[in-house]
């Protein structure tokens, strides 16, 4: 997809990069995104997404901008309280961009409507704040073979990984567990560290889709932002994993 005069003038110091240059960069016009959540991580995703030169963005959420989401979901302001937050999303995208197709869904990603929405898209973006959600995404990224980022925040720790299904290690492979911290009392992000992931994210998303550096496939990046200290774990695929996992062939016989 051929750049504009003022497309190039706009991403010109991404086409400087040898590693991008003007076919990458046609690249990312080309491309679509899709964000699943547009709260704290979904906020700089999408913010660096957009501003990155990627064609079209779409943005699910069925939740509204709550005055408590100010703290962190920096793509929403005061006078967004009340409204959806795609749409709030949506109008600041634009804003920072203007030629982006944004694709706004505000409903609720279920198992029945996610594989359909997700094979619409290029590359996905797991920006949730629930496991039940990101282990819904997981399945459907693996039934559509669409690559995706992951991400979480917990208090003062995030943590990263990129998946290309049937390749490599899922979300889900990290879990034991449908939910780790069930039982455990509610504890919300510091503002920054969402800053710091949904980035990671972002990134991570620009590598995927134009074949460049190393993502973190098969590694979970874990950031402790009290001693700001990264660490990377190898992850291997879980042969009992409930997503990507092999089926025990003694039992698929029976």
């Amino acid at each position: 997809m051929p750049l504009s005069a003022q497309e190039q003038e706009r991403y010109s110091r991404h086409i400087a990069l040898p590693e991008i240059g003007i076919k990458g960069q046609e690249r990312l016009k080309a491309s679509r995104v899709l964000i699943i959540g547009a709260g704290g991580l979904g906020s700089p995703a999408a913010c660096y997404l957009a501003a990155a030169g990627i064609g079209t963005l779409g943005m699910v959420d069925d939740d509204r901008v709550e005055e408590s989401n100010l703290q962190r979901q920096i793509i929403h302001t005061a006078a967004s309280v009340g409204t959806a937050k795609v749409d709030s999303a949506g109008e600041r995208l634009l804003a920072l961009n203007p030629s982006l197709h944004m694709e706004t869904h505000p409903f609720r990603l279920t198992g029945k409507n996610a594989s359909e929405l997700i094979r619409a898209y290029d590359f996905v973006v797991d920006a949730t704040d629930s496991f039940n959600a990101k282990f819904l995404i997981a399945r459907a990224c693996h039934e559509t073979s669409i690559p995706y980022a992951h991400g979480g925040i917990k208090g003062f720790r995030g943590q990263a990984m990129t998946v290309i299904p049937g390749k490599s290690a899922c979300c889900r492979c990290l879990f034991d567990e449908e939910d780790p911290f069930s039982g455990t009392p509610p504890e919300g992000p510091v503002g920054a560290l969402a800053g710091i992931i949904g980035s990671i994210q972002a990134m991570e998303a620009v590598k995927v889709l134009l074949s460049i550096g190393e993502p973190l496939f098969d590694r979970l990046l874990i950031l402790d932002t009290l001693l700001m200290e990264f660490r990377r774990i190898p992850v291997q695929k879980d042969p009992r994993c409930p997503v990507c996992g092999v089926p025990d062939p003694q039992q698929t016989t029976r």
